[in-house]
């Protein structure tokens, strides 16, 4: 094993406008057809990390056209794909302006959905990411606020 050890950390964005949540549906991978949030990687393409928050900001803006702003970090959840150790981070984010628009490489459409749409909707929507939207609609889900005054600055963190 290598030391220190890898994971791969993976950014979703819960965007509220409203009463409704966003959603995308998905042109590739094991989510093809499936419609969910926007999710990206931490490191953009040329490997060079970014903040989790501002991945959560970036991956909105590029897979559905929405410029969205972090309220705070809502999730983390553990998991293993083939075999390597992921990570994914979770953001409650708000509308800030744009429509809904696919990019049409990642994303091949783009909406907002209310809980009772969500309830109706006739395509698949994944599970965790309608768990998530759900509960965030609801209130249920306890945000954890940026907070930039901590002894690391200028980074911030969610505590």
């Amino acid at each position: 094993m290598s030391f220190p050890p890898k994971m791969v950390v993976c950014v979703g964005a819960v965007v509220l406008q409203g009463d409704k949540a966003l959603f995308v549906r998905q042109t590739y991978g094991t989510y093809k057809g499936q419609w969910s949030i926007p999710w990206g990687f931490s490191n953009l393409e040329d490997g060079t990390p970014q903040a989790p928050h501002e991945t959560a900001v970036r991956e909105t803006l590029e897979e559905a056209g929405i410029t969205a702003e972090v309220d705070g970090l809502i999730g983390i959840q553990n998991d293993a794909v083939n075999g390597e150790a992921w990570l994914y981070l979770i953001f409650l984010c708000h509308h800030v302006a744009g429509e809904p628009t696919p990019d049409g490489q990642e994303t091949d459409a783009a909406a907002y959905l209310s809980l009772a749409e969500m309830d109706s909707f006739p395509e698949t929507l994944e599970p965790l990411v309608l768990w998530l939207a759900q509960r965030a609609l609801r209130n249920e889900c306890q945000v954890i606020p940026i907070n930039e005054q901590t002894p690391f600055m200028p980074n911030i963190a969610f505590v």
